[in-house]
C-alpha cells in the first residue's frame, strides 16, 4: 500500500468508552442510530465513542455523554465490561463500558442531531428490543445490556 494511504489505516484496535446511563427506576437509557450512519445505522446503541488522541477513557466518558444527551456524568457507579469487537466498516474496536449516573433532565435529552433518532429507557426484561436491525455482532447491544443490569444488581443499585 502507497505510504500516503498508510496514515489511515489503524495499526491497532481503535479505543471506545461507552456509558450505560442508569435512570432514578433502575432503568438505561438507549438510542437509536440515524440510518444515515455508516457504522450500525438504525441500530439501538449505548451512549460512548471513539477516544481522541491523549484521552483517558473516563474523559472521554465524560465528553461523549455530554456530546450525545446534554447531561453531565454525575457519578461513575462501576465498570460493566469491556468489549471487541469489528465493525461493520472492517475496523476492530475495544470498548470499555461504565454504569454512569448523569445530571441533567432525564426526560429530554439532546440528542445529536444527524447521529440518533430516537431514545428509550429500558427495563431489564425489555432489551430484546436491542437485536433491531443489528446485522453485524449480532446481539452485542443486548449482551452489553445484560451484562450492565447484573453488574447493576451486584453493586445493590
Amino acid at each position: 500500500m502507497p505510504a500516503r494511504y498508510c496514515r489511515d489505516v489503524p495499526t491497532e484496535p481503535l479505543r471506545c468508552a461507552g456509558a450505560l446511563i442508569v435512570g432514578d427506576d433502575g432503568r438505561i437509557f438507549f438510542q437509536r442510530r440515524s440510518p444515515q450512519r455508516r457504522l450500525f445505522p438504525d441500530c439501538w446503541d449505548i451512549v460512548g465513542g471513539h477516544l481522541e488522541p491523549g484521552e483517558e477513557i473516563q474523559d472521554a466518558l465524560r465528553r461523549e455523554v455530554t456530546e450525545e444527551t446534554g447531561w453531565s456524568v454525575a457519578e461513575v457507579l462501576g465498570p460493566v465490561g469491556e468489549y471487541r469487537y469489528t465493525g461493520d466498516d472492517g475496523l476492530t474496536r475495544v470498548e470499555s463500558d461504565f454504569l454512569v449516573r448523569v445530571d441533567g433532565d432525564l426526560a429530554r435529552p439532546r440528542l445529536e442531531e444527524g447521529k440518533h433518532t430516537e431514545f428509550r429507557w429500558l427495563a431489564e426484561d425489555e432489551v430484546g428490543l436491542l437485536d433491531e436491525h443489528r446485522h453485524v455482532n449480532d446481539g452485542l447491544i443486548r449482551r452489553i445490556a445484560e451484562d450492565a443490569f447484573a453488574a447493576l444488581r451486584a453493586i445493590g443499585r
